[in-house]
């Protein structure tokens, strides 16, 4: 009985001491395929270039760092517009570095901006990140509040409107000359608000007879950025009686 207790005893340590080898082998098994894995890691997802004009090329650079075992392969880079041009290094060692560059092209972005753009990797735990650019873009002659007057109104009446020019120049800056390819139909009218920075031009109807007619006004500036403005001019004329609701 003593033998029969010390063999089932025994049996017992045997087995204990089989299983947590294959436990702990299973356990060092699961570590090394681990390590590996590539694994992508980010120290930022985006960019904020502030203010900017609306003509500037924007590029950034966002670093990738592979900290698996393995290459860490960039699959593809899906920016959300056309207007994102990417660059990057495919494959990135176990330890080591890449670059992912994102290039914004000029006149671009307007007013504030938000850019996506997707990056596709071979991590399983993280197959994509996406890398942002954003911004607030202004334009060097800003026109408020469009580059469209329409003059719409009874022939004879009062008819007229204005736009507003706001330099965001750094430097002062002036409109030389303007005119106009509807001289008998609009009178024109530029005055300097704050000389060096704002202007609004002022047109005015001078057509006696109802019936529509289109043309514009064009301005030249000192701004070798902005050297030319072209502001549309839309005129409706109706007979007293024939205004429309």
């Amino acid at each position: 009985m003593l033998t029969y207790r010390n063999n089932c005893r025994f049996l017992r340590i045997i087995t204990w001491l089989f299983l947590g080898a294959g436990g702990l082998g299973l356990l060092l098994a699961s570590g090394a395929a681990a390590s590996g894995t590539p694994r992508i890691s980010l120290t930022e997802t985006a960019h904020d270039f502030g203010k900017v004009y609306e003509d500037a090329s924007l590029t950034y650079t966002f670093m990738i760092r592979n900290t698996g075992g393995s290459p860490l392969e960039i699959q593809d880079v899906d920016p959300d517009c056309a207007c994102t041009v990417a660059s990057y290094d495919r494959l990135i060692p176990p330890g080591g570095e890449g670059k992912v560059t994102l290039s914004i092209k000029p006149y671009s972005v307007l007013r504030q901006f938000k850019k996506e753009t997707t990056v596709r990797v071979n991590d399983p735990e993280r197959p994509e990140v996406v890398l942002t650019l954003q911004g607030v873009a202004q334009p060097f002659i800003e026109i408020q509040p469009s580059h469209i007057i329409r003059l719409r109104g009874i022939v004879n009446d009062e008819v007229r409107g204005q736009v507003r020019f706001i330099s965001h120049l750094p430097s002062p800056w002036q409109i030389t000359e303007y005119r106009t390819n509807i001289p008998d139909n609009i009178e024109v009218n530029l005055k300097a608000v704050e000389p060096g920075r704002v202007y609004v031009l002022e047109v005015r109807n001078k057509r006696h007879e109802a019936g529509h007619y289109a043309g514009l006004v064009e301005l030249l500036t000192t701004s070798t950025q902005r050297p030319r403005l072209i502001v549309r001019v839309f005129g409706d004329l109706y007979a007293p009686a024939t205004v429309p609701q």
